[in-house]
């Protein structure tokens, strides 16, 4: 038996979620008469406290279609040079809003105010015009570090300050919430646009929601089926996630803890240079000389452990609804006795 390690999005829906899933009552959700779909949307939006939500396949989409909305080309995004957005999405910036980037360089990726305010170009023609900052919480190349609340209040008061538009990429912001016991509707006051993923912690098989002011959403339902994201009798996919806000946020403290205990064994292990601080649910681990991360996870799949390599020195693990107790036991062995 395997145990995949490489993401929380290998999930697979448990038989209490399934059994929601085909009993949904359904719609066309392009025509918004997708009753479930409706009823996810509008869970979500009060969950954090925002005026309205949207339904799409990915949080990729989500937020190219929040960054899309809220830019005009030739305009500048401030984010950290570790963010999904700027990484893992295809040169969507480039490619969908014709926006340029400006990176931070932050600890583990969590940016500070005066951070960004250094990055906020002043006006003028000969450069690309400062107009969103986006955060990412938690923060997947920085090992799932969390943002302290006071510093978004921060980030907040100044995009005010400069006329920004502030966006959270929250693919796990769910981990960070149970993290820092902290309650989702805090955030929907401090950002005009919020990307939530369903398939990661969560455990849904399909989807992410962008929260917002209504006129915000209106226009991204325009650009959602631009991008190709209009589905049809989507409430199946949508039951799925109503079931998961309403389920699967409390038990993420239990992936926490086997992440703890994982970065612990890690420690121990001789072909292991550093474990990064494990916050939440994500466990990076920076390999001894001469072992690379290629080589190692070579060896642990042969021993049934799955990890995805996560730089030139480091390899990443990520604990999820799937990995149990026992799995647990069993990859700690693997990791002690691979070299």
């Amino acid at each position: 038996m395997t145990i995949d390690l490489r993401s929380d999005t290998v999930t697979k829906p448990t038989q209490a979620m399934q059994k929601v899933m085909w009993s949904a009552e359904v719609g066309d959700d392009v025509f918004g008469e997708d009753p479930t779909v409706n009823r996810l949307e509008k869970l979500a939006a009060e969950m954090f406290g925002t005026e309205a939500g949207l339904f799409c396949p990915s949080g990729t989409m989500t937020n190219q279609i929040a960054i899309r909305v809220q830019t005009q080309p030739q305009d500048e995004i401030i984010c950290d040079w570790r963010s999904h957005i700027y990484n893992y999405e295809g040169g969507g910036i480039a490619a969908n809003s014709l926006c340029s980037v400006k990176l931070v360089d932050a600890p583990r990726g969590i940016m500070t105010s005066e951070l960004v305010e250094d990055h906020v170009r002043a006006e003028d023609i000969h450069h690309p015009s400062t107009r969103l900052v986006a955060v990412e919480n938690t923060v997947n190349k920085g090992g799932g570090s969390c943002y302290p609340l006071e510093e978004l209040q921060a980030l907040r008061s100044l995009c005010d300050a400069h006329k920004l538009v502030y966006h959270l990429d929250g693919a796990r912001l769910f981990n960070a919430l149970v993290a820092k016991q902290q309650s989702p509707e805090i955030y929907g006051p401090l950002f005009d646009t919020i990307s939530i993923c369903l398939s990661k912690g969560l455990g849904a098989p399909v989807g992410s929601v962008l929260l917002g002011a209504q006129d915000t959403i209106t226009r991204a339902r325009r650009v959602r089926k631009v991008f190709g994201g209009g589905m049809r009798q989507a409430g199946y996919l949508a039951a799925a996630g109503i079931y998961a806000l309403e389920n699967h946020m409390d038990r993420l403290d239990e992936d926490h803890q086997r992440a703890r205990a994982l970065g612990n064994t890690l420690e121990e292990c001789s072909w292991v240079h550093e474990v990064l601080a494990v916050d939440t649910n994500i466990v990076i681990a920076i390999l001894e000389d001469p072992h690379t991360p290629t080589q190692a996870l070579e060896d642990l799949k042969k021993k049934g452990i799955l990890g995805v390599p996560f730089g030139k020195k480091e390899i990443r693990f990520v604990t999820h609804l799937d990995f149990s107790d026992e799995d647990l036991r069993k990859t700690q062995k693997a990791l002690v006795e691979l070299y």
